[in-house]
């Protein structure tokens, strides 16, 4: 996250300075959002869908045609003040429960200060750095195609706050910026989610709450998946050359010293020297990561195990780095307390959640939604289908949550209509695949934002143009799929 005390340059514009110094920080919009939702508890009728379990997705989900006006909840001072503290744990409120991931966070934190007090992450850059010199631009489109792959098969999301200080540092020594940084995972990550292909949390769980095979619809997801994919690097590709030819063009041009210094830190161009116990621990460093992948693609491993992974690590790392048990224990406590803001920023988010549940207006906005969209042809209706998708997202940004909560109601529309279930499926993952590229409601825009020092309001001026391009691409596609 952006910090206060970055200096701007001398040539910046009055009108972008004060622009800087007005825009409110992440913790004051994600709680002026809590206050919102509990403003429109007291206008937004209250109102449930009867709930039956469903076998197949181990959840509850709500009947078709059974909302009911139940009584009002609106939510106080109290609840506002409670709602990060419940968007941490609570077991009954609509969002997952954060503290996991605040937790993971806080240990990648310490594990990524025990590594870096080897000096190993920065000879190894400095090193990489050397050996790739003027072919730096090609890390971005393989990296990006990585993210995607996991995005799209297993939804990789929370788990993406492990590799921003991995790569940030590495875009920022080769001449680029931190939201280059960013926006390879983000992006990469998310054009993943958004063209799911076989993703357990969007795809699988969208078409079983809707009745279909996870296959079905497939083709398309493949079409939206490698164009989403060729739009996003060709995007992020061109943006990073132009902070490259002119660092003046960066959006955190005004953070460019302050970015070296805190992700740099002692990469130099003479430090590329890796000693063997440095090389050891590299290799250690880079199995971890790649241990969690296979723990979470194929062993249903989640925040727990990973964190447990990486404090394992840090162990192994700190006896080949013989730091000795005083510089270990204040390392790793220094690394957690560098992303203590991240993991606060986590539970703020989802307290805006936790208000819409406690105050019974998120079915309510479901019911009309699907009121909304009764009536349309196949093309105007699987389009506003789309938007209204994306209107949801941003009240529920749990992908997983809203299909079981949406699909139920608007799968049945779609026959109505004339239009096939599975592009219903995939209007919804395509819309929550948008969203969640810049929604503040979600701990991995949130969160990884604040590790890359990049403020929301920064990364809304950088990828709106691509947010354009995609929901042109994304509603021709659907509208074509219809007419097939």
């Amino acid at each position: 996250m952006a910090n206060s005390t970055d200096r701007i340059p001398k040539d910046d514009s009055s009108m972008v300075k004060a622009i800087q110094s007005r825009f409110p920080s992440a913790y004051t919009i994600l709680f002026g959002l809590i206050i919102l939702m509990a403003a429109l508890t007291w206008v937004i009728p209250a109102g449930q869908f009867d709930r039956v379990n469903n076998e197949a997705l181990g959840k509850n989900v709500p009947v078709p045609g059974t909302y009911q006006i139940v009584d009002s909840n609106p939510q106080g001072i109290l609840d506002v003040i409670m709602a990060p503290i419940k968007g941490f744990y609570d077991p009954d409120s609509g969002a997952a429960n954060a503290i996991d991931v605040a937790l993971f966070v806080l240990v990648i934190g310490g594990f990524l200060g025990v590594v870096n007090l080897t000096g190993s992450i920065n000879t190894g850059i400095a090193r990489a750095m050397s050996n790739m010199k003027g072919h730096e631009i090609w890390m971005i489109p393989i990296m990006m195609a990585l993210f995607a792959l996991g995005g799209t098969t297993y939804g990789m999301a929370e788990e993406t706050l492990a590799f921003y200080i991995l790569i940030i540092p590495i875009m920022i020594a080769a001449g680029y910026d931190a939201i280059t940084g960013v926006a390879i995972i983000l992006l990469g990550a998310g054009i993943g989610v958004l063209g799911s292909t076989i993703n357990p949390f969007s795809t699988t769980i969208a078409s079983d709450a809707a009745g279909i095979a996870f296959t079905e619809g497939m083709t398309l997801r493949l079409v939206i998946l490698g164009l989403g994919w060729l739009i996003c690097t060709a995007y992020v590709m061109w943006y990073a050359k132009r902070v490259r030819e002119d660092t003046s063009k960066s959006i955190v041009a005004a953070q460019e010293e302050s970015n070296k210094a805190f992700f740099l830190k002692q990469v130099s161009a003479d430090n590329v020297h890796l000693t063997t116990s440095q090389q050891i621990i590299l290799v250690v460093f880079a199995a971890t990561f790649a241990i969690m992948i296979w723990g979470v693609s194929s062993q249903g491993w989640w925040m727990g195990k990973m964190a447990a992974l990486f404090i394992g690590s840090a162990l192994v790392i700190g006896v080949i780095g013989r730091v000795g048990e005083k510089k270990f224990t204040d390392a790793f406590v220094n690394g957690s307390r560098d992303l203590l803001g991240v993991a606060l920023i986590i539970g703020i988010a989802r307290g805006i959640v936790v208000i819409m549940d406690d105050g019974h207006i998120t079915d309510t906005i479901l019911n009309f939604s699907a009121e909304a969209i009764k009536g349309y042809s196949t093309v105007v209706f699987i389009n506003v289908m789309y938007w209204i998708e994306v209107l949801l997202s941003f009240f529920v940004p749990s992908t997983s949550g809203l299909a079981v909560l949406s699909m139920p109601i608007m799968a049945p529309l779609g026959d109505f209509s004339g239009v096939e279930r599975d592009l219903v499926v995939t209007a919804f993952q395509s819309a929550c695949g948008i969203v969640n590229l810049i929604t503040p409601t979600s701990a991995v825009v949130v969160g990884g934002l604040a590790i890359g020092r990049v403020s929301y309001e920064k990364w809304l001026i950088f990828v709106w143009p691509l947010l354009l391009i995609l929901s042109i691409l994304i509603m021709v596609l659907l509208s074509i799929g219809v007419l097939i």
